[in-house]
């Protein structure tokens, strides 16, 4: 005897078992289980109906997760990937962006711990915070800060 294949359905909260998922991603994922034209939406309506896709929660979910080791445009661009209502994202980025500095010195602290003894030292610790995507301006000021906000010149 076989085993039955997973429905849609089925597939889809195996899914939002592991992680919480925004129905794009799951349309993205399932797509190619779909076997009848509309079956895939017609599943994805059900379980949005029953709460089981909830996109304020995707949204918390990222921000929970990555928040504090990523900067504002980098959680951006994570929940712009998911499909996620513009605005909704545009709002939650907006939240993050008032707490950017803590953020970027505590990450900045647990990797180096002491302000840069050179030019060299000051573009690799610059660096490694903006590929994390921590604002270029936020950035300069964790780095002169020595991870202090009152550093001299600071201009906040």
């Amino acid at each position: 005897m076989g085993f039955e294949k997973p429905s849609l359905k089925g597939r889809a909260l195996r899914l939002l078992a592991q992680r919480e998922h925004s129905r794009a991603e799951l349309q993205r994922k399932l797509a190619a289980h779909e076997e009848a034209p509309g079956e895939l939406a017609r599943a994805l309506d059900e379980l949005q109906a029953k709460g089981f896709i909830d996109e304020q929660r995707v949204i918390e979910s990222v921000l929970h997760r990555r928040a504090a080791r990523l900067g504002a445009s980098r959680v951006r661009q994570e929940l712009q990937a998911k499909g996620l209502q513009p605005e909704a994202v545009a709002q939650a980025v907006g939240t993050l962006r008032a707490s950017e500095f803590e953020r970027a010195r505590e990450v900045w602290r647990k990797k180096f711990g002491q302000a840069p003894g050179d030019a060299s030292a000051w573009a690799r610790q610059a660096r490694f915070l903006v590929a994390r995507g921590f604002d270029p301006a936020v950035v300069r000021r964790v780095i002169g800060a020595g991870g202090h906000d009152d550093a001299p010149g600071d201009a906040s």
